[in-house]
């Protein structure tokens, strides 16, 4: 399964600029990758208290998403502003779109208060894992790193691949390297997570460090600091499951309960 992480800067608040400039850069991996994975909020930055950028699931953002999927045979995954048709209610929502098949959307969890977050969006309750060309995926949406519970595998729905989308600062960076390394390591899985660079309108600086994990936390795609680009990972899923089979540590996972 190769992945493309795409780490570049988000103009603030402007969600046309942003939508054709990540189909530009999708378009140029091209046969390359069979996922793409943008940062959370792509279209817009982490605006948060601006409603008016909210989209519906069947707006400008994912119609042009599906139409570049199905084109390109990629899946690409992300987060953007949704107001939902049915509630009228806002969600930071994830969403994994493959080609020729109906988009899945995951709402993040938990929303973040210093930042405003919870002020004009909806928390999410969707655990839901992914399948994808034999591959099951969990998308977590920046601050839910943080939750190891909400991470957490089970033990009768495992995932191979756990990807987090985010806007995260470089004043926290070291939480970022030290949060991905640990998701990682307690569920024996891949990760891939990406994040953006540049500054935004709250004079926060973004430095990336996006990067992918093997189950043996080795670095099989990275960026350094401000590194501007798209990169691949390629992730051996048969040696992910040999791993699991030689040293099945989740097999011992306490049983959780989330209400």
């Amino acid at each position: 399964m190769k992945i493309a992480l795409l780490q570049y800067p988000v103009l603030w608040a402007d969600r046309d600029e942003n939508l054709r400039l990540t189909c530009e850069r999708i378009r140029a991996i091209a046969g390359q990758a069979q996922l793409a994975l943008l940062p959370e909020m792509f279209t817009t930055g982490f605006c948060t208290d601006q409603p008016e950028l909210a989209e519906t699931t069947n707006g400008e953002t994912v119609s042009t998403l599906q139409k570049l999927a199905d084109e390109f045979r990629i899946a690409i995954a992300g987060s953007f502003i949704c107001k939902d048709d049915a509630t009228g209610k806002l969600y930071n929502r994830g969403f994994f779109i493959k080609p020729f098949e109906t988009p899945d959307f995951i709402d993040k969890k938990h929303l973040y208060a210093h930042g405003g977050e919870d002020r004009f969006f909806t928390a999410g309750n969707n655990r839901s894992v992914i399948e994808y060309l034999g591959v099951k995926f969990r998308l977590l949406i920046c601050y839910d790193l943080r939750f190891p519970v909400w991470a957490r595998q089970e033990k009768d729905n495992l995932y191979d691949i756990l990807l987090v989308c985010a806007n995260w600062p470089q004043v926290r960076i070291k939480y970022w390297d030290a949060l991905i390394a640990a998701r990682a390591t307690e569920n024996q899985c891949y990760i891939c997570a990406t994040n953006i660079i540049g500054e935004d309108n709250q004079q926060l600086h973004y430095n990336g460090h996006s990067i992918a994990y093997d189950s043996y936390l080795n670095p099989i795609a990275q960026f350094e600091d401000d590194e501007e680009g798209t990169k691949i990972a390629d992730f051996d899923i048969e040696r992910l499951h040999h791993f699991r089979s030689v040293l099945p540590l989740w097999k011992d996972a306490d049983d959780i309960v989330i209400k």
